[in-house]
């Protein structure tokens, strides 16, 4: 039933095809975020829905009859499934969606409080198809929040690289720790492609699996590095730590490589192996060594490496007057992190005199699963109907939430020197501004955007 788009829906909703005012022909919905943690929002994994879900034949008559079943069962009743509905739907169309949807681009940077999707069905009998697929529409929240929020911490990191070391760098300064932190594959595979949209640098492979297969990315979207866990390091035993740390020495011999240091004591693995008895080879080695403090307070735990590292391996001052590790060793955060502790972090190195050259951060859980709906407030509100041929603006507006209040009519956007704004379309009158783009009409998918068009949209 996974796959059975009759039944992608909530159970309530499998109820609406009753509920509309009698003769009503067309139904037209909207997407927006409301507002939420940050004023804008990078608009990104609509396309990846229409080709997985909606494109093509998707309707059968064998899912139409096990939705049938699986109501009756679910409601104890026969009248409240659709089935008339439905199978009319599939003899007419062969499957396909009579549904238009219309779409900013994807990568985006639109400000909160305006239209980013239009949906309504495009024949009259199937009113009921419009609010029937906002279940399944209404979750490009999670791609888009996680674009957005990774934009912005993209944002943070910059700033700080421009106050006291190289803008250069920042594609590979937020790595991707949270394919097993997420609730599942389509997640991490759609939260990892949308944080690529900002940086280079993951560990999730699903969302490069995602970008190659839905948005045609034509180079690696995407890179690692060779990196030790704690149970490569701690099956040495404690004893032997300094071993474990030269077998990464070894195997590694060029290029980046990174290694958790704080199985026993993150200050002794810098003070007394990273910068003693590995010195040496730490310095002579051909590329970086990636010292991952992973335990303790974030802000303090990584001000003490770097005072221990630069102690002991060496630093210089750049030409911004912050210190900056010998280029053979830096470290990497990859636990508590999140937009707010990043933003710690960067202030108290640089307070310290350290520039953000010397670290990068690992994030985890934080980026691809702890955030929701309400992060960025997205909503899903029917905006307009056609009643017996007659236009009716719809809207709510709670007396005890105005931020619940909806739009009125159908929906166009416009971007005036970056100053973006919703507005009614004129029955019968063509918007040459609207920047809603047909993307999806009657099953078939009339827009496809690569990957490197909508990272560079996207761009800061």
């Amino acid at each position: 039933m996974l796959d059975n788009i009759a039944l992608q829906t909530d159970s309530y909703k499998l109820a609406h095809w009753k509920q509309y005012p009698p003769g009503t022909q067309y139904v037209h919905s909207y997407l927006e975020s409301r507002g939420g943690q940050f004023d804008n929002t990078v608009f990104f994994g609509l396309q990846y829905y229409l080709h997985r879900y909606l494109k093509g034949p998707v309707v059968f008559e064998d899912d139409i009859h096990e939705a049938d079943d699986f109501c009756i069962r679910h409601f104890g009743t026969d009248t409240v499934f659709n089935l008339e509905g439905w199978l009319r739907l599939f003899h007419r169309y062969g499957g396909y969606l009579p549904i238009r949807i219309r779409a900013v681009d994807e990568g985006s940077v639109v400000s909160t409080g305006n239209v980013l999707m239009t949906v309504e069905n495009t024949d009259p009998e199937f009113y009921w198809l419009t609010n029937y697929l906002e279940t399944l529409l209404l979750k490009v929240w999670y791609p888009t929040t996680v674009a957005t929020q990774s934009r912005e911490i993209k944002r943070s990191i910059l700033d700080a690289l421009e106050k006291s070391g190289d803008p250069a760098g920042i594609e590979f300064k937020l790595h991707d720790f949270g394919y097993r932190g997420v609730s599942s594959e389509e997640s991490a595979a759609l939260g990892a492609a949308a944080h690529l949209l900002n940086f280079k640098g993951t560990d999730t492979i699903p969302g490069i699996d995602l970008l190659e297969n839905y948005y045609n990315a034509k180079e690696m979207p995407g890179f690692s590095i060779p990196a030790a866990e704690h149970s490569t390091i701690t099956s040495w035993g404690r004893e032997h730590e300094a071993d474990a740390f030269d077998n990464m020495l070894t195997q590694y011999p060029e290029g980046l490589v990174a290694v958790v240091s704080d199985s026993y004591n993150i200050y002794d693995a810098c003070e007394k192996l990273w910068g003693g008895v590995l010195r040496d080879k730490v310095i002579n080695r051909q590329g970086t060594v990636v010292v991952r403090p992973d335990s303790g307070d974030p802000v303090q735990t990584n001000l003490k490496v770097l005072d221990i590292l630069g102690k002991k391996l060496g630093y210089e001052t750049n030409a911004k007057g912050f210190k900056v590790l010998n280029p053979k060793i830096r470290i990497i955060q990859g636990d508590g992190v999140n937009y707010f502790s990043i933003r710690n972090i960067l202030a108290a190195l640089l307070a310290a005199g350290w520039s953000a050259d010397n670290i990068a951060f690992g994030m985890g859980g934080a980026l691809l699963q702890q955030l929701n709906r309400d992060t960025q407030m997205f909503a899903f509100k029917c905006s307009a109907v056609t009643v017996n041929g007659e236009d009716r603006d719809v809207w709510k507006d709670p007396v005890g939430d105005t931020g619940k209040g909806s739009k009125r009519g159908r929906l166009a956007l416009h971007n005036a020197n970056g100053l973006w704004t919703t507005s009614q379309l004129k029955p019968s009158v063509i918007d040459p501004d609207d920047l809603l783009n047909t993307v999806f009409e009657n099953g078939e998918v009339l827009v496809n955007h690569n990957f490197e068009t909508i990272k560079e949209r996207a761009r800061l």
